[in-house]
């Protein structure tokens, strides 16, 4: 059954969640970065061999704790390490980049991937990377949608090429020499394009219905309280019904903070703990994010920024458990939220690397099938 818009409680029934991963790592400003790239690394090349359908990665130029630079170079390091796990940008912040560079690019990954990679986009929400880049003052909305539109463009077109913009212009007219290959763009491997995701971090996001309405999924975040989650699903269903498409919750996929252990207080141990990471991941969040966008840690629209704490944050966005008490709630944050595809597993600093990948291998080998056991039920 499809959830009715603003429906949270109407749920499918027989169908199974999958299990991705999903990395925006936030990791200690004196780690050596060599070791946090390495253990990121290893983290992917975990979820492939414990079955994980797909994992994201994301990218910021700018920051000493969000350390991955090049979510497409990170993937491409994987390629030959993974073997059936789709991998994802998450996101290419699209403004940050000229758009013949992105399709390029992402056009070869895609081949190299043979077709296991899905698109993941954004307009970027770093300020610190705008500013670098030159567009903190601009409209990053509106060079989200000019730098898209023209890769899509490219890939649906051959040479000579001539898209013009407002913030680029592309152009291969003079310098053509079709007949020994130069002044082509290369198409991806997945026609017309690979899958498009788009991460949504607004309540009642509008941007989950443009996107819907153009073919696109979304990808809830992990720091956006449930009752926010929760508004993405009609704003999916709208998009959708512009477009003409089934509203599938199979395409909704939704990131959750989660730590499993084998009991209750290691896990309640590691997650409060002051030098946790997953305390230290929400304190890093919970100070950008007070500069301008402190509603997403709000509970109701009217609630007072004094209101909000580290500690509230934590405990309102942290599952964690033995694996018979994680699966219960998740399945009460599904029941809360509706019906989703895929729940993706948000990483996060190896503080106890031992820990980190037994969190990983338990969720997908003793909570994901009590999960959807109870769902077929």
């Amino acid at each position: 059954m499809v959830a009715k818009p603003g429906d949270g409680s109407a749920i499918r029934r027989g169908d199974s969640m999958k299990l991705g991963f999903f990395t925006m790592p936030i990791h200690p400003q004196n780690k050596d970065w060599r070791q946090s790239l390495r253990e990121d690394r290893e983290a992917f090349l975990l979820a492939d061999q414990l079955g994980y359908a797909e994992a994201y990665v994301g990218e910021h130029a700018t920051d000493r704790a969000e350390n991955i630079t090049s979510c497409a170079v990170f993937i491409a390091s994987l390629i030959d390490a993974t073997k059936t796990i789709k991998l994802g940008t998450g996101t290419i912040n699209m403004p940050n980049a000229h758009p013949a560079a992105t399709a390029s690019q992402i056009a070869m990954l895609d081949h190299m991937l043979d077709g296991r990679f899905i698109f993941g986009i954004s307009p970027g929400g770093l300020l610190s990377d705008a500013e670098a880049f030159g567009n903190l003052e601009a409209d990053r909305n509106a060079m989200f949608l000019e730098a898209i539109n023209a890769v899509l463009k490219i890939w649906q077109s051959d040479p000579p090429y001539d898209i013009e913009g407002k913030y680029w212009n592309i152009r291969i007219e003079k310098q053509a020499m079709l007949d020994i290959g130069q002044g082509f763009l290369p198409k991806p491997l997945q026609q017309p394009h690979p899958p498009i995701v788009v991460t949504a971090v607004a309540p009642f996001s509008q941007g989950v219905t443009e996107a819907a309405a153009r073919g696109w999924d979304p990808i809830t975040a992990n720091f956006l309280m449930p009752q926010w989650v929760k508004s993405h699903w009609p704003k999916y269903v709208e998009g959708c019904e512009r477009a003409g498409r089934k509203a599938d919750p199979a395409n909704w996929r939704v990131a959750k903070s989660i730590f499993v252990a084998d009991d209750d207080k290691t896990a309640k141990a590691y997650v409060t703990d002051p030098g946790s990471p997953y305390r230290y991941y929400y304190s890093q969040l919970y100070a950008k994010l007070k500069r301008a966008r402190l509603d997403l840690f709000k509970t109701r629209r009217d609630q007072p920024d004094s209101e909000i704490t580290l500690d509230g944050i934590c405990d309102q966005l942290i599952i964690h458990g033995s694996p018979d008490k994680v699966a219960d709630d998740i399945l009460k944050f599904r029941d809360q939220v509706g019906d989703f595809g895929t729940l993706l597993y948000a990483g996060k600093d190896w503080r106890d690397p031992e820990l980190g990948k037994r969190s990983m291998a338990l969720l997908a080998e003793k909570v994901l099938p009590k999960v959807n056991a109870a769902i077929k039920a």
